[in-house]
């Protein structure tokens, strides 16, 4: 195994236990749905960013999943590892195709959030309303703040990443076709 590829490993399982750790770390209880808020989606969208929409699948949607799983929510578990895993994918093809620039690569990951509030929102909502049913929709205002939350964070997080040269040549290196 090269040197390149143990770095690629390393750095999605910390993309992994970051997601876990932000996901469980703060958790706002959301009245009525017995859900939470939590700052896991800024992880969740600087997956995509920096380990590509392959990487940042896996990354974000195992992470995310395991927080489901530690913190009692069995029957999410599945469900949040495709949401979020989609919500990587997602903001890594949008960041590949939108980040030419520094000023694009940063309305990527605006973007990137924007993707993370619809697929948050929207997908709960298609899952849950074939558990729950029409109150499903109680969730759609909380996956809101939690998407507006991680967008905001990540938009103030990946400056700080992408000062970090591996960081930001591996990052740069999706945008340049590679």
């Amino acid at each position: 195994m090269t040197n390149e590829k143990l770095r690629k490993i390393i750095m999605a399982a910390l993309f992994a236990a970051l997601a876990c750790v932000a996901t469980m770390s703060i958790r706002i209880p959301t009245p009525g749905t017995n859900g939470y808020i939590h700052p896991g989606d800024a992880i969740v969208i600087l997956a995509g960013v920096i380990l590509g929409p392959v990487g940042g699948f896996f990354a974000a949607g195992i992470g995310s999943a395991m927080a489901d799983l530690i913190g009692g929510y069995f029957i999410y578990v599945p469900i949040t590892f495709f949401i979020k895993g989609l919500i990587a994918l997602f903001t890594g093809l949008i960041y590949r195709a939108v980040g030419k620039s520094n000023k694009t690569r940063f309305a990527a990951v605006l973007l990137g959030g924007v993707t993370d509030i619809v697929l948050v929102a929207g997908g709960y909502f298609i899952c849950e309303f074939f558990m729950y049913g029409a109150g499903a929709a109680a969730s759609i205002p909380s996956n809101i703040v939690q998407g507006v939350g991680g967008l905001l964070i990540s938009a103030v997080l990946y400056p700080a990443l992408i000062a970090i040269p591996y960081v930001r040549q591996h990052a740069y290196g999706f945008t340049a076709g590679k």
